[in-house]
């Protein structure tokens, strides 16, 4: 049994919970403290947190490291999510509540923040797996933004983020001016554009089931009895209009009392109901699932499965391929190309497993580099490894952090471009010398298996490697002409020999024709 704290440091509130964590009993809640305070709308606005909302956030967090000793806490993990992403002066900050406080908070990019909230969902199990499979998608409705991520035959298979989040909303509401008889038309109106962009990209002939909800306000609601019907957190998307109609009739007062909830609370769960009505229009939704759970509840899963402590039910690496590919197909990638890229890279990956030092995760993110291979010829032929480049790292990857998508863009960049070395990328260059190696390393295989596959047809039926005596033998098992292979094989062979001190060499088999 190991007692874990998992803090949230969001825009709007600061969150912890305390769970009891074992493999014979999983996960058990065990205490939630919460405390207001106001960290994204200064951040979003001025770009940097003020000195009395540190003093103030330190203050707080040294009282919940008196409650962590109190229930004797063996590990915590802490992390700040887009107030302090957001904010121009994070390091700084990080460091004063690391010296006040003993807390060390982490800042999660918006990709792996929505993934642990992703997370947390899924950890719901059965209800989870039955609700994706009909046409779904999770409403995330943060404080700075929202992510809509999209599930089509169980499986994750787009996600965008739309800097449209309830604080966001709120302040350029009141920048307008804008009485609270205006924001649904003011709202409705800078939403429309963007909703309409993600069901052209992704929507097309897709049929929307299900929508599930992951906020601090509309899911707070679901739990109490406040709709007409309501069971275990579902809700009928015709009913969800109801609670636009209280909102229309009563005061804000009357509304305080209604829901239970802080006079500070209402306005922005007023926004959140806004924003959930219009994708429910736009996506002709019929049920709504709140599952009440939080972003603490995803880091205590995410530090269970990490340890070993909880298995995970549903394949989450999946998902991430499964993005990948869409990615791919957005920008008319060869699929299977991508998939002859990917099955001569792993098995090559695989072979030279005591000589590269790599990890799992490694050849996840190798395997996504052969998916996007060629993604940038949808704008260039020519500049394709700097385009393909741009495109990895302007499209959100849910799952992988923004150090390991830059790590994708740089191998499917230098797959395509002459490698530059570490030193002549000069001081700009935010990559870290274990990144740099590791990305050196991965290149290394994908050139490799580019020149194994450089005429696009897929004439190799197998491809088995031997690594011994520092060379590698790759047999591949065609009775076609593979010059031009042999060619593209010796560029990259050269380079993979410099990197790993293994020569590679390429060895042809032809089988009997009958």
């Amino acid at each position: 049994m190991k007692t874990f704290a998992a803090i949230d440091v969001g825009s709007f509130e600061l969150s912890m919970k305390i769970f009891e964590i074992s493999a014979k009993d999983g996960m058990r809640e065990i205490d939630h403290i919460r405390h207001r305070i106001d960290l994204g709308s200064e951040t979003y606005a001025a770009g940097k947190m003020a000195n009395d909302k540190v003093d103030e956030l330190c203050h707080y967090l040294n009282e919940y490291t008196k409650i962590m000793k109190s229930y004797r806490v063996s590990e915590y993990k802490a992390y700040g999510t887009s107030a302090i992403r957001e904010s121009e002066n994070t390091i700084i900050v990080l460091d004063q509540i690391r010296q006040r406080t003993g807390i060390d908070i982490e800042v999660l990019s918006n990709s792996e923040q929505r993934f642990l909230d992703y997370k947390s969902i899924a950890f719901m199990g059965e209800d989870f797996n039955k609700f994706i499979e009909k046409g779904t998608v999770i409403a995330d409705i943060g404080g700075g933004s929202i992510q809509i991520s999209l599930f089509d035959k169980d499986a994750l298979v787009a996600t965008q983020n739309l800097r449209l989040g309830v604080l966001r909303l709120r302040d350029y509401m009141n920048q307008l001016g804008a009485g609270s008889g205006q924001y649904e038309a003011l709202i409705e109106e800078m939403v429309n554009a963007q909703l309409s962009v993600f069901k052209k990209l992704y929507l097309k002939e897709r049929e929307i089931n299900n929508i599930i909800i992951v906020d601090d306000y509309i899911s707070a609601l679901v739990q109490k009895s406040i709709f007409l019907e309501k069971v275990n957190g579902y809700v009928d998307a015709k009913n969800f209009e109801y609670l636009l109609e209280v909102f229309r009739e009563k005061t804000v007062q009357d509304l305080t009392k209604l829901f239970d909830m802080p006079e500070e609370n209402i306005t922005l769960l007023y926004i959140s109901c806004i924003l959930l009505k219009r994708m429910i229009e736009v996506m002709n939704a019929e049920l709504l699932w709140a599952p009440g759970v939080t972003l603490c509840d995803g880091i205590a899963y995410e530090y269970a499965q990490s340890n070993k402590i909880v298995l995970p039910e549903h394949d989450f690496e999946q998902d991430i391929i499964a993005c990948a590919r869409n990615i791919s197909k957005r920008y008319m990638g060869s699929r299977k190309r991508g998939e002859t890229l990917e099955k001569i890279a792993l098995t090559i990956f695989d072979s030279m497993k005591r000589v590269h030092g790599l990890e799992k995760r490694d050849r996840l993110l190798l395997r996504i580099a052969t998916l996007l291979h060629d993604c940038g010829k949808y704008i260039s032929m020519v500049n394709l490894g700097e385009c393909s480049y741009s495109i990895i790292m302007a499209t959100e990857i849910i799952g992988l952090s923004h150090a390991e998508r830059e790590i994708v863009a740089n191998v499917v960049k230098y797959n395509h471009s002459e490698f530059v070395y570490y030193t002549e990328m000069g001081r700009e260059s935010e990559l870290s010398r274990e990144t740099y190696l590791k990305m050196a390393k991965l290149t290394a295989i994908l050139r490799i298996a580019n020149g194994l596959d450089r005429s696009h047809k897929q004439k190799f039926k197998d491809v088995k490697t031997a690594l011994k005596d520092n060379v590698l033998t790759i047999t591949v098992d065609t009775n076609d002409d593979i010059t031009l292979e042999k060619g593209m094989f010796s560029s990259g062979a050269e380079f993979f020999e410099e990197v790993y001190s293994v020569r590679p060499i390429i060895k042809q088999r032809r089988s009997l024709k009958a």
